[in-house]
């Protein structure tokens, strides 16, 4: 994990332990060309250095495909979804290169013209339609908020390649393993209409979420897990102790002064919680 990583799986596990919650640990391996067990090892390490524990878990994404297909049978057969054979050339092609770190906005191609199944026998991606429709939710840190489920077309919920989609799993596993707080990054917050439009589409309560602030560098740019002293594996290879990491993470988000030396505990004494970072001026690590 790089800091960025932990300091919002810090937010998350003081918000849970503050209100008296449990946290589930999930690891979100959808991706078998990018996801490997022993990632996810030096994760949980990475946790249990730091001093953060959990109540049930770890729970692996790529051990639920039977769930997540059953639902997508059921989606199917309500016709929510559809399958598509655009490839990712094919979208930016018909909608023009997007701003720099925007996500490309599906043009419904293959919802418009449901029989243009590719002549050369490839398996298609299958798309949830997005409601077009605004959900609100009161953000645990940036407040009400308001977005289209539509905002970027409609969802893959899976890939060709039959990888399960991240909005269709997420879901599915906050509905039916009983997640009622979600705590993540603010680079998330696009997700959070279509994953509200799919718990209304399973019946099931959406959970709070809170959108917590990113880490940068000095320039400004999201952390790189490529860079030794932005991880935590880093910091610990190079002689740190976890309170001084601890620590660090507090200070970023003026819970601390620099150089304190502090454990998760430390910080669950004080009474710190994701909810302090509430409508401040300036996001904290911005």
């Amino acid at each position: 994990m790089h800091l960025g990583n932990a300091r919002t799986a810090l937010l998350a596990w003081l918000d849970a332990r503050v209100g008296g919650g449990r946290v589930l640990l999930r690891v979100e391996d959808l991706d078998p060309q990018r996801s490997r067990r022993a990632y996810a090892e030096l994760i949980l390490r990475d946790l249990e250095w730091l001093g953060m524990d959990y109540d049930e878990g770890p729970v692996f994404q790529s051990s639920r495909g039977e769930r997540y297909a059953s639902v997508l049978d059921e989606l199917r057969a309500r016709g929510l979804v559809y399958p598509c054979w655009c490839s990712r050339a094919d979208v930016h092609h018909a909608v023009g290169a997007p701003h720099l770190g925007e996500e490309a906005r599906y043009p419904g191609t293959c919802a418009r013209s449901p029989a243009s199944a590719s002549a050369d026998g490839r398996a298609p991606a299958w798309r949830l339609r997005a409601p077009a429709r605004t959900y609100a939710w009161d953000d645990l840190v940036l407040g009400p908020q308001r977005a289209r489920a539509d905002a970027y077309g409609d969802v893959v919920v899976r890939r060709a390649d039959g990888a399960f989609g991240y909005q269709l799993a997420v879901a599915i596993d906050d509905a039916e393993m009983g997640v009622t707080r979600v705590v993540r990054g603010e680079d998330l917050v696009s997700s959070t209409p279509r994953q509200l439009a799919l718990y209304e589409m399973l019946g099931r309560a959406a959970p709070r979420f809170g959108h917590v602030p990113l880490v940068r560098d000095d320039e400004g740019k999201r952390l790189a897990k490529r860079t030794p002293s932005t991880t935590v594996a880093g910091l610990r290879d190079a002689g740190e102790d976890a309170r001084t990491v601890v620590g660090m993470l507090a200070a970023s988000l003026g819970w601390a002064a620099q150089g304190a030396r502090l454990s998760p505990r430390d910080l669950l004494d004080l009474g710190r919680g994701v909810e302090e970072l509430r409508g401040r001026a300036e996001r904290p690590g911005a």
